[in-house]
């Protein structure tokens, strides 16, 4: 009871710092209604393109009417002039352009292989992979009415024609992210490392002010009841995003329920202990956040979800582990979305545990070295 008593203590005395309830409490419920609105959408839609037709013939026309009635893509420009639609494109006016050539309908004629050439803004990869997309679909939709036109042609029916172009129908499913949404895909991970950021900057002010103010000593039992108050913000933002705000924006969830809580019950320690490491270190209150806040977007590349870890430097490979949110975005993606086991992501929630520990342990020794300090004194 006399450590309850104590760790209410301390849990009144954090919330009575209005900065770092603000960002242990204000910033995940701010983020959690904001952040997602954003990719409402899931998908892009009607992304502004060009087409160049250089062939005048009632088949280009045709090409011309499905790409408009695309919903991928919106012809915003028609010319027979490639250079125009270059020009517009690095003006950033369509983010790509098709190019039907010249002769297109006698080179289908003659039966000779055709290719229209696509053109896309790489430095745009979702816009870039709607235009290719939504031009591959136009032309290919003319392309099998054409094939199936010549297969009748040839004395086959309607029937024997759709199956000779094609005997094998395929229809692909996205196991893990049913609508190949952005937002599913992102937000889901991102939540992860806004729970840790949160965390980060609000436990690194609350013991950086303790640090300042000289009452940073106290004991194992205080800081033990410290770091504990620190985690029950984490663990009620925790439980809003995962038990609330995917179910409310329709993001995969679920799968593993069980396994998100145990990943939850060993993430937020493994914060908490290097948010009370950095705000001893730091020992000044604000700057915790000048330090942490510039650190989201390159924990963003190194977790693995954006950018394949394969491709790092081999010395972030490793450097990467050091931040809780790696282990917890992998682990939280594959027991929300993708259904894993606990034995499965058994490592990840190993390696949250032993930064918990190591962390815990070093701010546990540094508190027992004030209080000896302390009482030197």
């Amino acid at each position: 009871m006399a450590f309850l008593r104590l760790l209410l203590a301390q849990l009144r005395c954090l919330l009575s710092d209005k900065g770092a309830v603000l960002l242990l409490l204000g910033a995940p419920l701010l983020y959690g209604f904001f952040y997602p609105w954003f990719y409402a959408t899931e998908v892009v839609q009607r992304v502004p393109v060009a087409l160049v037709v250089q062939d005048s013939s009632a088949l280009s026309r045709q090409l011309l009417r499905f790409a408009q009635a695309s919903p991928r893509i919106d012809p915003q420009l028609v010319t027979a002039d490639e250079d125009q639609a270059r020009q517009a494109l690095l003006r950033g006016e369509v983010m790509g352009y098709a190019l039907i050539p010249s002769d297109f309908k006698r080179d289908l004629l003659r039966a000779r292989n055709l290719t229209v050439p696509v053109y896309a803004n790489g430095a745009y990869p979702l816009a870039s992979k709607q235009v290719q997309y939504g031009f591959a679909e136009a032309f290919g939709t003319v392309s099998a009415g054409v094939e199936l036109r010549r297969l009748q042609a040839g004395g086959q029916s309607a029937l024997q024609a759709s199956a000779s172009r094609a005997p094998l129908q395929l229809q692909p499913l996205a196991l893990f992210n049913p609508t190949e949404g952005y937002g599913s895909f992102v937000v889901s991970a991102v939540a992860i490392l806004i729970l840790q950021q949160t965390l980060l900057m609000g436990g690194a002010l609350f013991v950086g002010t303790l640090r300042e103010q000289g009452h940073a000593g106290g004991g194992v039992r205080l800081w033990l009841a410290r770091l504990l108050a620190l985690c029950l913000p984490g663990w009620l933002a925790g439980l809003f995003y995962m038990g609330w705000i995917f179910i409310w924006q329709g993001y995969p969830h679920g799968a593993n329920p069980l396994g998100a809580l145990a990943m939850l019950a060993v993430f937020v320690p493994a914060v908490a202990g290097c948010a009370a490491l950095i705000g001893w270190a730091l020992a000044d209150r604000e700057r915790a956040l000048q330090v942490l806040l510039f650190t989201s977007l390159p924990l963003v590349f190194v977790a693995g979800f954006t950018w394949p870890a394969e491709g790092l430097p081999p010395a972030l490979q490793w450097l990467r582990w050091l931040a809780p949110s790696t282990a917890g975005i992998q682990a939280s993606l594959r027991l929300n979305q993708m259904g894993a086991s606990v034995a499965q992501v058994a490592p990840l929630l190993a390696w949250l545990g032993g930064l918990t520990l190591a962390g815990w342990t070093a701010v546990l020794w540094l508190g027992r070295g004030s209080s000896a300090a302390a009482r030197a004194r």
